[in-house]
């Protein structure tokens, strides 16, 4: 059973930094792709950036673009998403999720991946 436990939020201010974490237990980190989702209150889950397996190419969602950065450590079974620049309406809960098969043209969707985590709140205060 893949467990995904994510770390590393809090609260920041406008313009701070934040490096979350994402530990894969149950599995072997090389062969999944990994993404990272975040949904603020009452707005719908939104694709914020992913690592593919293996060669582990990274995508990212339009607004995180230039300020977000997302790598894996598989020897370590971790996978981080390094948060620069961050502003207010970053503020969200943050989750990590995992799958086995996911498609390059899938990969924003979050029904494609297998797994997720409880997530962790990140807050920006301006």
């Amino acid at each position: 059973q893949v467990q995904l436990v994510e770390s590393g939020g809090g609260l920041v201010q406008t313009g701070g930094s934040l490096t979350l974490a994402c530990s894969v237990s149950g599995g072997t980190l090389r062969t999944y792709t990994v993404g990272w989702f975040r949904q603020a209150l009452g707005q719908e889950r939104e694709f914020v950036a992913a690592t593919k397996r293996n060669g582990g190419s990274t995508y990212y969602g339009d607004s995180v673009k230039g300020r977000f950065t997302i790598s894996r450590d598989n020897a370590k079974n971790t996978v981080y998403l390094q948060m620069n620049s961050l502003k207010p309406e970053d503020t969200a809960v943050y989750y990590c999720t995992a799958g086995a098969g996911v498609i390059t043209s899938s990969i924003q969707n979050g029904a494609a991946y297998h797994y997720m985590g409880q997530g962790t709140q990140v807050t920006v205060s301006s």
